[in-house]
């Protein structure tokens, strides 16, 4: 089968509810093709772009790692989903994609991971140094096919702060990154709420501001304008942050 017939496949298998492709021979499959493809645009980057954040040992990972920001959510529909371990919850990847996607815990868990143990640094002076697991967001953007105007990824999140939905973003070559995931276990457990349950970005070349939280999308787009106040980020757009906070 055509690989673009394939994608359409799975997308229409997502669009009907179906949890458990993380068990199928397609998903095996588009796993597989979406592997190649993001291995090709790794090499096709030069050694500068994707230089690698310091990794560490299990013997350096801090004692706890703390959370900041928002550290609780207190919906009754998010505290459900937490006490039930999440069965329900999806993460969406929309926008400049051939094959929009809605993603549970399973198929998540499905996909190649990736452990990295990295250090931390927030915008208000400490770090931590934790060990994260979860696929590359490489992969989950493989398996829904990037079209080429897409420039940016918009990551949305369930937390809300001052009657707004917080979000961050960042370009293709940052999504693109090896170290780039989607994480959903800290320490080889699912991450506690303090730290973004069930899904979190680790983005590792960049503040912890820019690793957003509690993700509910994966959203694909040619400008940041129109989104939020425009600038790429909740405290980008209020706080004067910068939108690139590379380290």
């Amino acid at each position: 089968m055509h690989r673009r017939n394939m994608l359409a496949a799975i997308g229409a298998a997502f669009v009907a509810g179906c949890s458990r492709i993380g068990e199928s021979k397609w998903f095996e499959a588009l796993v597989d093709g979406a592997e190649g493809w993001h291995r090709g645009i790794h090499r096709t980057l030069g050694a500068g772009r994707i230089a690698l954040a310091p990794e560490y040992q299990p013997s350096d990972v801090s004692p706890s790692f703390r959370g900041n920001g928002t550290t609780e959510i207190d919906r009754p529909d998010y505290k459900a989903a937490l006490a039930s371990g999440f069965p329900e919850w999806r993460l969406a990847v929309t926008g400049l994609v051939d094959t929009p996607l809605e993603l549970s815990l399973d198929d998540i868990r499905a996909l190649p991971q990736r452990t990295q143990i990295t250090r931390h640094d927030c915008v208000e002076g400490w770090s931590a140094i934790g060990q994260w697991t979860g696929p590359q967001l490489s992969s989950i953007l493989a398996l829904a096919g990037v079209r080429p105007s897409a420039a940016y990824v918009v990551f949305h999140c369930a937390d809300i702060l001052g009657g707004a939905a917080y979000y961050e973003s960042c370009d293709m070559d940052d999504a693109l990154h090896p170290q780039t995931i989607i994480a959903h276990l800290l320490g080889g457990e699912p991450l506690p709420e303090r730290n973004g349950a069930p899904l979190r970005l680790r983005i590792e070349r960049q503040l912890g501001y820019k690793h957003a939280k509690y993700l509910t999308g994966i959203e694909l787009v040619a400008s940041l304008d129109g989104i939020g106040l425009g600038k790429g980020g909740y405290w980008e757009d209020r706080n004067g942050y910068q939108w690139y906070a590379g380290i």
